[in-house]
């Protein structure tokens, strides 16, 4: 028998650490939403795509290769994947 899914709140400083700004937008990377839920970041990709319907229209974007080059100085974060 599985035991069940311990579900821990995540301090809301961690999250504000982790947002963005896109396009004018306040934004989550792929890799960063995944972290906090524990699953790998192509896990969460996939199952985005499988749910479309799910989300609303303007859930999710993928950045410009300027973009991320911009993103990763801005962070210094040192590798940044577009494809998930």
């Amino acid at each position: 028998m599985n035991s069940p899914r311990v579900t821990q709140l995540v301090p809301i400083e961690r999250v504000e650490r982790l947002i963005h700004l896109a396009r004018g937008e306040k934004v989550l990377l792929d890799a960063d939403l995944a972290a906090l839920y524990c699953v790998e970041t192509k896990a969460l990709n996939r199952a985005v795509k499988r749910n479309l319907s799910r989300f609303p229209q303007d859930f999710m974007f993928q950045l410009t290769a300027n973009e991320a080059e911009a993103l990763r100085c801005q962070t210094g974060t040192s590798k940044i994947s577009l494809s998930g």
